[in-house]
């Protein structure tokens, strides 16, 4: 998730090993973050189709005012709001329920938005750009936990949600088997165009296999992989329908499935709410925080464990990662 009253920056890791990163994003020098590390197990964040970037429209001093202090007029001006209602009219204007709304946006204004956010150019704003921060962290440190258990050369991976081929492509750089899908058919476009242009041999070397990009929900997919990860795209999902689609994300692995989701607290929920203040004529989707407990309940009842999990942190952005294993 991506909403933060805080002017700093600081990424918590909870790590049983040493986790620096090589795989560097490529990111102003004028963004920074702050490192901190204790025990437990491994890292990562999360990005969102709601309104993050609408709180563009908010400076820092504006943001840094929202405190504890203000909690009680905040609750009674959250309390006057009806963003409900808003995403009823969204979804009947596109035809449908949540899927069909999320569809909609992403093929369309939020495809445009986050392409920018997901990609290289200056046309951004502060807050994109540390959108884009906190998501290159997610795919670094993901791919940190992944080629730390070994060479992915060979290994086969279901990219669940894959939007422009972040993560999809640096996996295949690695030798990773990639299959990647999304719901949106602009992303996926996108996508197999970036892994034609970066997935090339250079000096002799022979190519990477290109991921094999197919336009589908999470509902839809099949097979079985080594791993599945599946990042920012349990926001969309209420409890009730997460718990199931975490059930089909584990009966599709073998041995690992990442998940990357919007923690629910008292203090992000808030954080959630104040966005929902500043949504914009059409960039809002609906969006849906998970506690921890019942993302790793729902893991215990299908028979997996987590073995690492970790949160990150920027400005704007904050996201809970967890690897989970059979048990």
């Amino acid at each position: 998730m991506s909403y933060s009253v805080s002017l700093s920056s600081p990424i918590h890791f909870h790590t049983n090993s040493r986790f620096f990163s090589t795989f560097p994003p490529k990111l102003p020098n004028k963004l920074k973050t702050t490192v901190t590390t204790t025990t437990v197990a491994a890292i990562p964040p999360l990005s969102t189709a709601t309104s993050v970037t609408d709180l563009s429209v908010l400076d820092s001093t504006t943001v840094a005012l929202i405190g504890g202090g203000s909690v009680a007029a905040l609750a009674a001006v959250l309390s006057f709001t009806d963003p409900e209602r808003r995403r009823r009219l969204q979804a009947e204007e596109v035809g449908g329920g949540d899927k069909e709304v999320v569809r909609n946006y992403f093929n369309n204004s939020g495809f445009q938005r986050w392409k920018k956010i997901y990609g290289e150019t200056d046309d951004v704003n502060k807050v994109q750009l540390d959108i884009r921060l906190g998501h290159s962290k997610t795919v670094e440190n993901v791919m940190k936990m992944l080629t730390d258990d070994g060479s992915l050369n060979g290994v086969t991976v279901c990219d669940a949600g894959c939007g422009t081929g972040c993560l999809s492509i640096p996996l295949a750089k690695e030798g990773a088997v990639v299959s990647a899908s999304d719901i949106s058919a602009a992303m996926v476009a996108e996508a197999e165009k970036q892994a034609k242009e970066q997935l090339t041999a250079g000096n002799g070397d022979i190519a990477p296999v290109t991921p094999k990009f197919e336009v589908k929900d999470l509902e839809s997919l099949d097979g079985k992989y080594d791993t599945v990860v599946c990042l920012d795209v349990l926001i969309h999902y209420p409890q009730n329908k997460a718990d199931g689609m975490i059930a089909h994300l584990a009966s599709l692995a073998e041995n690992r499935l990442i998940l990357s989701f919007a923690p629910k607290t008292f203090y992000y929920d808030l954080l959630k709410r104040i966005g929902e203040l500043f949504p914009g004529p059409s960039k809002a989707t609906r969006a849906y925080l998970h506690a921890e407990a019942d993302v790793e309940r729902a893991l215990n009842r299908v028979g997996w464990k987590i073995r690492k999990r970790g949160l990150i942190t920027t400005q704007f952005y904050f996201a809970r990662l967890v690897q989970a294993v059979p048990a």
